[in-house]
């Protein structure tokens, strides 16, 4: 994976399915501020699942651990 594309939000939801069907490491942004990041997954559905479920526990097993809820863990990644 390379540098990451700059596209701003109104650009990836225009043209999401160009985006979503590529393999580029895009970085979303919105007035000038990154608020996401894609990036293509291999398209073996199998695999997709099980990476999807494994993200999923491990998530929640974080924020158990770190006793926040999925909002709080949102807002560590809000750019100030």
């Amino acid at each position: 994976m390379g540098k990451p594309k700059s596209v701003g939000v109104r650009e990836f939801r225009n043209n999401a399915s160009t985006y979503l069907s590529g393999f580029d490491l895009d970085a979303v942004n919105k007035r000038g501020q990154v608020i996401g990041c894609h990036f293509s997954l291999e398209r073996n559905q199998d695999e997709v699942r099980s990476a999807t479920t494994k993200l999923s526990a491990t998530v929640g097993t974080m924020l158990e651990n770190m006793g926040i809820s999925e909002e709080e863990l949102a807002q560590l990644f809000v750019l100030r």
